[in-house]
């Protein structure tokens, strides 16, 4: 399956929430750290989607 980061968006999300709740600094940037992993996955997916389509336009 093709999340595009998704996955590691909601863990992290996730990761913070718990970290807040139990005053766990740690875990939170945990969490801080896998949504920012699962924002480059988003971000590169995207560039990656767009430059295929550009190399298709040039083929045509």
């Amino acid at each position: 399956m093709k999340d595009r980061g998704l996955s590691d968006k909601v863990k992290g999300k996730a990761k913070e929430s718990v970290g807040k709740m139990t005053d766990d600094k740690g875990k939170q940037a945990e969490g801080l750290a896998d949504q920012a992993v699962g924002k480059a996955k988003e971000v590169a997916a995207d560039v990656k989607d767009k430059a295929e389509k550009a190399v298709d336009k040039l083929k045509d």
